[in-house]
This record gives C-alpha cells, sequence and structure tokens, in this order.
C-alpha cells in the first residue's frame, strides 16, 4: 500500500508513504485493485520520437537478408524536413499517448533528423512541448549536403546549431560509430554541449565495436546506449563507473543483429536501463513491456531485472530519483497490471496488461 497526494498539473502529486501499517487509510481515498500487481511508471530513456514518414520499405528489406546500415537515416531526415510543425506536433503527441498507454510515465525525446539548425531548433522545440528530457542530437549522422566533409558539419554542430538548440535542450548526444561520427569528433561534440550546460549521452558500439563506450565514461555521460559489441575494457569501464548502459532490445530485435548478454553485464557490475528506442528505421516499437519479455528471453535478465532497468534503470540514466521507483517522495507515477505479479510482463508477451495509468497521482490512462 503507498497512499499518494493528489496531482493538480502543477507537479503536485508525490508518494507520502508506503509500506502495510503505519499509516491512516481513512486519510486518504482508497483504490482497491483486487490483488492486481502495482509497479512503477516505465521510464523510457532513449526515443525518437519527432520524425516523419516511416521506413516499412526498409525493415521488409532487413527482414530479406540486407544489412543495417546508419545511412538509412538519411531517408527520415528528408521526410521531416518536409513535414510542417503542425503535422511533427501531432505524431508526437499521437506516439507519447500511444506510450502513456502502454504504461510509460517518463520519456526522453531527442532530435536528429532534422541535421540543420532550423530543423534540430524547431526538433528540440517541439519534443520540449511533451517532456524535461530533450536531448539535442544533431551528431546524428553526416547531412548527405556534407557529405565528405564531416569535420565542416561538426563545426556546424557545435557552433549555431547547438546555439539554437541549447535553450530548448537538457542533454546533448551523439551517433559514435563507424558511418558517423569518429571518437574524436565526438568528443568535441561532448564537450561543447557540457561546457554549455548540457548533460551528456551516446550512441556506441551499436554496429560493431568502438572506442564510444569508454569516451561516454570518460566524459561522465549519464548514460552510453545500445552496447550491442562490448569489449572485456568496455565492461570494465563501465562498472567503474556511474555511466549507466542503455540496452535497446527492440533494435536487435528489429535488425536481427546479436542480443547483448545482459548477464554478463550485470554480473560484472554494470548499471543498465532498458529504453524503446522508438523510431522508424531500428525499432519503431513504444512497448517498454515487449522489450521487458525480449530481454528476458534473449538478454538472458530475471523479470525482476528487467523491470528494474525499465524503471530505476531508466531514471538512473537521466539522472532522476523522482521516478522510476515507489517510496516516499517519488512522484506517483504508477501502473495497475492485469496481472497478479511483474512476472507476467515477459510471461505474457504481447498481451496488453496494462490496466491503469497514474502520473503525479492523477490517473492519466
Amino acid at each position: 500500500m503507498f497512499p499518494w497526494s493528489a496531482g493538480d498539473g502543477s507537479g503536485a502529486g508525490h508518494v507520502s508513504e508506503a509500506g502495510e501499517e503505519g499509516w491512516d487509510v481513512e486519510a486518504y481515498e482508497v483504490v482497491d485493485l483486487g490483488g492486481a500487481c502495482v509497479i512503477p511508471g516505465f521510464v523510457d530513456s532513449h526515443t525518437h520520437l519527432v520524425f516523419a514518414g516511416d521506413r516499412a520499405a526498409e525493415f521488409e528489406a532487413r527482414m530479406r537478408g540486407q544489412a543495417y546500415a546508419a545511412g538509412g537515416i538519411r531517408s527520415t531526415v528528408a521526410a521531416t524536413r518536409a513535414a510542417s510543425d503542425d503535422d511533427l506536433r501531432a505524431r508526437l503527441r499521437s506516439f507519447v499517448a500511444e506510450a502513456t498507454a502502454q504504461g510509460t510515465t517518463t520519456l526522453e525525446v531527442k532530435s536528429g533528423y532534422g541535421l540543420t539548425v532550423t530543423d534540430e531548433a524547431r526538433l528540440v522545440r517541439l519534443a520540449a512541448e511533451v517532456t524535461d528530457e530533450v536531448t539535442f542530437l544533431g551528431a546524428h549522422v553526416v547531412p548527405a549536403e556534407y557529405a565528405g566533409a564531416t569535420d565542416a558539419y561538426v563545426d556546424l554542430v557545435v557552433g549555431p546549431m547547438l546555439d539554437a538548440c541549447e535553450p530548448h535542450a537538457h542533454w546533448i548526444d551523439v551517433f559514435c560509430e563507424t558511418g558517423a561520427f569518429t571518437v574524436e569528433q565526438s568528443r568535441r561534440i561532448l564537450e561543447a554541449g557540457i561546457a554549455r550546460g548540457l548533460g551528456a549521452r551516446v550512441h556506441a558500439s551499436q554496429l560493431g565495436p568502438g572506442e564510444g563506450v569508454r569516451l561516454a565514461v570518460e566524459v561522465g555521460a549519464a548514460s552510453v546506449d545500445h552496447g550491442t559489441f562490448l569489449a572485456d575494457a568496455d565492461v570494465e569501464a563501465l562498472a567503474a563507473s556511474d555511466t549507466v548502459l542503455t540496452l535497446l532490445p527492440g533494435v536487435e530485435f528489429s535488425t536481427r543483429q546479436p542480443y547483448p548478454d545482459a548477464r554478463r553485464l550485470i554480473d560484472a557490475g554494470v548499471t543498465l536501463a532498458l529504453a524503446s528506442d522508438c523510431n522508424p528505421g531500428s525499432s519503431f516499437t513504444s512497448s517498454l513491456a515487449f522489450c521487458i519479455a525480449v530481454a528476458v528471453r534473449d538478454m538472458r535478465m530475471t523479470p525482476a531485472e528487467a523491470v528494474w532497468a525499465a524503471t530505476a534503470g531508466g531514471a538512473r540514466a537521466l539522472r532522476r530519483n523522482d521516478v522510476g521507483r515507489i517510496a516516499p517522495g517519488a512522484r506517483a507515477d504508477l501502473v495497475q497490471l492485469r496481472a497478479p505479479s511483474h512476472v507476467h510482463l515477459a510471461y505474457r508477451p504481447g498481451v496488453p496488461l496494462v490496466e491503469a495509468v497514474w502520473k503525479d497521482g492523477e490517473r492519466v490512462a
């Protein structure tokens, strides 16, 4: 049992007490859930929800055996640049509603499908309408107009683009990967954002091994995301750091790349989060319940570990302690399952088990 104060739309709505005894039940409105399980709202710490179009044809080609490559992002960039603010806003809000209905109460949203000063600025501005956890990802890939001139594009990212986006963003991110940005370019981008007061996040080791994970640890990034291909030195660096490794099971599901071995990582002392990476190219899902099921089945996590990673782990990846847990002082972000325990999220994959969702003490789904 955990009473909470009612929200009023101004940020109120926190857990007042937790436990079976020691509080006055008559002081609260009681919601009898009939023995159903309640968990913290999911914290999705990695999404790309501001975009236009889709890449269903690319997905179909991968299912026929074509390899995933970062260059496919450019097709979404073209569609996004051509879309109006109203179209992007409507689609963004539909994705947020979709995620909320599936139990997600905290979302991080990245830019990265504009790649011009004007377009990146409008993407972070639109993202800021739905979340405080906005990430500037101008360094997603090098746009076609800068082909062969990556350093010149980095100049744009750390100069005029950062100037335009920083007022709307809380984080800066970079895709440190073959086909995107080198470790030297990535370091320059991250350090420019940190100097402007932004927290650091990194995409790394998705397409192959590299130096991005150790760069993330070196600059004190809150999270490094993907981690599909990790050397022992990467695991050791993560285990000795405060940087969270965010695993994205929907990506491996959608690209047929190998799944990271979460058991190896947990046993080594690495702090893990699970996130959806909802995007049109490599993981077009907003369901963290689905990600939990895949992590349990294919990454060797226990159900409890996977639920923790999708709640408290996501909160740590955002350096938050007010979400992802049910405890006095935490936000009353709660999910009632149509099931007697959290195990059913993995035990009954694909079944819509979310019965009700509360955010800041107010029912929202």
